[in-house]
């Protein structure tokens, strides 16, 4: 099974709601589990699954002209999903960030420490801006 961790910058004109929807349809359709964190400027997004499905969605996401600057900041082979079920986070209108941080923490329990990590600071920088 593959695991993929990328970034990309958002064109400020994507709808969002519509990129979560479709994105959970997709994911759930090939087998694709993982976790997608949008500040409304960036994604920070890990897909895992089989190689093939996975591969075929990062391009599939590269080609999305919604999607700028996209760096793949890891890939690497894993035995089992570290993610689970398909789960996408993203930060509420009003929601508290503690509350917020709590939420993704969960998401993030059995991921190796450095995609973790990964999340943790982007996530942490986010919320300080």
């Amino acid at each position: 099974m593959l695991q993929l961790v990328y970034i990309s910058s958002v064109k400020r004109s994507a709808d969002l709601t519509n990129i979560l929807a479709v994105s959970r349809l997709n994911n759930r359709r090939d087998g694709i589990s993982g976790l997608l964190y949008s500040d409304g400027v960036r994604f920070l997004q890990a897909l895992e699954g089989p190689a093939l499905a996975v591969e075929t969605a990062y391009a599939r996401i590269k080609q999305d002209p919604r999607h700028n600057a996209l760096v793949i900041l890891s890939r690497r082979e894993v035995d089992t999903r570290e993610f689970g079920d398909w789960a996408m986070a993203e930060r509420r209108v009003g929601e508290e960030g503690d509350r917020f941080c709590a939420r993704v923490d969960q998401l993030l329990a059995n991921t190796a420490p450095n995609v973790r990590a990964t999340f943790d600071s982007f996530i942490k920088l986010r919320r300080a801006a």
